[in-house]
């Protein structure tokens, strides 16, 4: 039998963390569910969950402080679950280091099928993703920007020579470009080949993990075109 995939859900209201929690498990998830971010830390440093549900506002230790507290030891994925699609939580989420979010109330299949996406986004980052296998297409595996060199074959990315920490999720935008510099790719075909949406998804997502990987490989190094896109300067 195929080992299950363990889910850490913090969730404060009781009834949605139960539920929850029982629908996660007839899909075939094993879930830690605990009230607050405190229990929530102590269960991720004990059992080392395969993906993350993280209520924004729990007490404690809020959803947002956790996510990076998470962030810090780990490269896990994360969903945050906020109440409100236009909150700036969503934001604060994301900047912290969450992969997706989730608004509530949300369906259950809908739920469901992110936590899926976000787990082949994951268990592809390591191997190869259609990007990677097109930048790997050349005569080498390692392509170079200036003084920004991108393995796609051994999922490393140096900068100036040093080791460049990214996220699984910001590796497979990092690929994306790299694939095709120069090219500006829109929002929604990022979110389509990044974050595996099949239907239009929040483009703030994009946007903020842009900025992320900015941060780690140079503010100029993916330049924004207006009403367009991005794209990875040649």
């Amino acid at each position: 039998m195929a080992e299950q995939t363990h889910v850490l859900f913090v969730e404060d209201d009781d009834v949605i963390r139960e539920a929850t929690q029982l629908a996660l498990e007839r899909d075939g998830f094993a879930v830690t569910a605990m009230p607050d971010g405190l229990s929530g830390l102590e269960a991720f440093r004990a059992d080392r969950p395969d993906i993350a549900l993280l209520d924004v506002m729990v007490p404690g230790l809020d959803g947002v402080s956790l996510c990076r507290r998470i962030r810090d030891e780990s490269t896990v994925p994360v969903i945050m679950l906020s109440a409100r699609a236009d909150s700036i939580d969503v934001v604060l989420g994301l900047e912290a280091g969450a992969d997706d979010y989730v608004t509530k109330p949300f369906d259950g299949a809908v739920l469901v099928a992110r936590i899926r996406a976000v787990l082949r986004r994951f268990g592809h980052a390591s191997g190869p993703h259609r990007a990677a296998e097109d930048a790997a297409s050349g005569d080498t595996a390692v392509l170079t920007f200036g003084d920004l060199e991108v393995d796609t074959e051994g999922m490393e990315v140096r900068r100036s020579g040093q080791p460049v920490g990214l996220t699984p999720t910001e590796m497979r935008l990092l690929l994306e470009f790299s694939s095709a510099p120069g090219t500006v790719l829109s929002r929604d075909k990022l979110l389509e080949r990044v974050w595996d949406y099949g239907w239009g998804g929040d483009t703030r997502v994009v946007d903020v993990h842009v900025q992320r990987l900015r941060t780690k490989i140079g503010q100029d190094r993916i330049e924004t075109v207006r009403g367009f896109g991005y794209k990875l300067k040649a």
